[in-house]
C-alpha cells in the first residue's frame, strides 16, 4: 500500500476495500510504467454505507497530457468493482505530487531501488 493513502472505510468491508485498490493497481499511468496506486496518485479512498466510493488522486505533472481523461477511466473501472454502488473520482494538485509518494515496488519497477 502507498505509505500516504488514507482509507476511510465506513463498511468495514476488508474485501470490498482491497478489491478497490486491487482495481486501482490495475489502471496505469500512460507515460511511467507503474500503477496510478503504486506510483502515489491516490491520496483518499472513502467507502460510505452506502457502497458508493470516492477516491481524491492527482497527476505526476499539473499539465499531465491525460488530466482529462485518466479520473473518468479510474471513475468506470471503480464502477465495474463488484459491490460499488457508485463512484466519484476527484482530481487535485494540493498537496502536489512528489516522488517521494512511491511505494517501494515502484521505486524498484523503475530502478530506483
Amino acid at each position: 500500500m502507498s505509505a500516504y493513502v488514507a482509507i476511510d472505510n465506513q463498511l468495514g468491508d476488508k474485501e470490498l476495500e482491497q478489491a478497490i485498490i486491487e482495481t486501482l493497481k490495475s489502471v496505469y499511468d500512460p507515460e511511467i510504467p507503474v500503477n496510478i496506486y503504486d506510483l502515489g496518485l491516490i491520496y483518499e479512498i472513502r467507502i460510505f454505507e452506502d457502497r458508493s466510493v470516492y477516491v481524491k488522486m492527482t497527476l505526476t505533472a499539473p499539465g499531465c497530457p491525460v488530466a482529462g481523461t485518466l479520473p473518468g477511466q479510474v471513475e468506470m473501472r471503480l464502477q465495474e468493482v463488484p459491490g460499488v454502488k457508485e463512484a466519484r473520482v476527484e482530481l487535485t494538485f494540493d498537496p502536489p505530487y512528489t516522488i517521494e509518494r512511491m511505494s517501494d515496488e515502484a521505486r524498484l519497477a523503475l530502478g530506483w531501488m
